[in-house]
C-alpha cells in the first residue's frame, strides 16, 4: 500500500503540469487580454488610452510576451519560489487573495462531505432492509426531489428560512463582525454556525444519488447465499447486516466520493455566489470576467490539486474497506 501511496503522489507530478497547461490555454483562448478590458472600461467611461499607454501596460504586465513565456515564467515562479504570481486586477499577490478561501474551501467541502455519508448511508441502510415500505417510498420520494431541485434555488430557500426564523445574517460564512477579524474560537464557532445552509445545499444532490446507489447495492447484496448461511450460524441481524453485505455494499459508494469531492470543490461555484461564500469559486468567476490570467489560472491549479487529492484518498479507502482490492 505504501508504494502505491507514493506512486500515487509521483502521478500527481505530470497531472497537475497537464491541468495547469489545459487551464493556462483556456484562459488565454478568448480574444483581447486584460488590458484590452481596460481600454474598453475606459471607452466607457469617456475617455481614451494612447497606444503608448497601451504598450506600456502590456509590458507592465508582461502580456507582450509569446504565450509559452508567460507559462514558463508563472509555472517556474509557482515551483521555484511558490510564488503564483500578482493579480492584474487586485494588484495583490494570487496566495494573498486565494489562501484564506482556500481553507474555507476546503472546511466546506469536507463538511459537506460528511454530511453527506451521515444522512446517506443510514437511509440508504434503512430503504434496504424495509425495501417497499413506507419509509421506502418516503425517502425515495426525497431523494428524487433533491436530484430535481437546482442548487441555487435550494440556498435561496434556506437563505430566507435562515434569515425569517433564525435570524441569521444570511449571503455569507461569517457574520459581518468577523469577516475581517483574526482568527479566534468565536470565529470558529461562527463559521460552524453558518456552515449548515450551504452544507444542506451542496450536499442535497450527492445525498439523494448516493442513498439510491447504496441502496441498490445492498439489496444486491442481501439476497446472495453467503447472508443467508450467516443467518443460518445464528449471527444477530444487525452484527451480520454491518460485517458482510454493508462492507460489501460501500465499495461502489467509496468509489463514487471522487466525483463528489470534486463536484463539492469545483461545481459549487453558482451556490457559492447565489450565497455570498469566501470560496474560491466566485473569485474564480470573476477572475474570468476579467481575463485576470494569474488568479484563473492558480485558482483552476488548486481546485485541480483538491480534486486529484480527493481521488487518491477515494482510492485509498477503497482499498482499506475491501481487502480483496491489491495494488500491484
Amino acid at each position: 500500500m505504501a508504494g502505491y501511496i507514493l506512486k500515487r503522489i509521483l502521478y500527481m507530478i505530470p497531472t497537475l503540469l497537464a491541468i495547469s497547461i489545459v487551464a493556462f490555454t483556456i484562459i488565454n483562448l478568448p480574444p483581447g487580454d486584460y488590458v484590452d478590458r481596460l481600454v474598453i472600461e475606459a471607452k466607457n467611461r469617456g475617455e481614451s488610452m494612447t497606444p503608448e499607454a497601451i504598450d506600456g501596460l502590456r509590458q507592465l504586465y508582461g502580456l507582450n510576451k509569446p504565450i509559452v513565456e508567460q507559462y514558463v515564467s508563472w509555472m517556474s515562479g509557482i515551483v521555484l519560489r511558490g510564488d503564483f504570481g500578482i493579480s492584474y486586477k487586485w494588484n495583490l499577490p494570487v496566495w494573498a487573495l486565494l489562501g484564506e478561501r482556500l481553507g474555507l474551501t476546503v472546511a466546506l467541502s469536507v463538511a459537506t462531505l460528511l454530511f453527506i455519508w451521515t444522512v446517506a448511508i443510514p437511509i440508504g441502510v434503512l430503504s434496504a432492509v424495509r425495501q417497499y415500505s413506507v419509509w421506502d417510498y418516503v425517502f425515495t420520494f426525497i431523494s428524487f426531489v433533491g436530484l430535481a431541485i437546482p442548487n441555487f434555488l435550494l440556498a435561496l430557500g434556506l437563505m430566507y428560512i435562515s434569515f425569517k426564523y433564525f435570524g441569521q445574517s444570511v449571503g455569507s460564512l461569517l457574520s459581518p463582525e468577523y469577516l475581517d477579524a483574526p482568527w479566534s474560537l468565536a470565529k470558529v464557532l461562527d463559521l460552524l454556525s453558518h456552515l449548515w445552509v450551504p452544507m444542506t445545499v451542496l450536499g442535497a444532490a450527492g445525498t439523494a444519488e448516493l442513498v439510491r446507489t447504496l441502496r441498490a447495492n445492498l439489496l444486491d447484496e442481501i439476497k446472495k447465499p453467503y447472508v443467508a448461511t450467516a443467518r443460518t450460524k445464528g449471527m444477530p441481524e444487525v452484527w451480520m447486516l454491518i460485517k458482510y453485505p454493508l462492507r460489501h455494499a460501500l465499495n461502489p459508494f467509496v468509489s463514487s466520493q471522487n466525483e463528489i469531492f470534486v463536484n463539492l470543490v469545483s461545481g459549487g461555484t453558482i451556490v457559492s455566489v447565489v450565497l455570498g461564500l469566501q470560496t474560491i469559486g466566485p473569485l474564480l468567476l470573476d477572475a474570468f470576467r476579467s481575463q485576470d490570467m494569474f488568479l484563473a489560472g492558480s485558482s483552476i491549479l488548486i481546485l485541480g490539486a483538491l480534486a486529484v487529492i480527493g481521488t487518491m484518498l477515494s482510492d485509498i479507502m477503497l482499498a482499506w474497506l475491501d481487502p480483496r482490492i491489491r495494488f500491484n
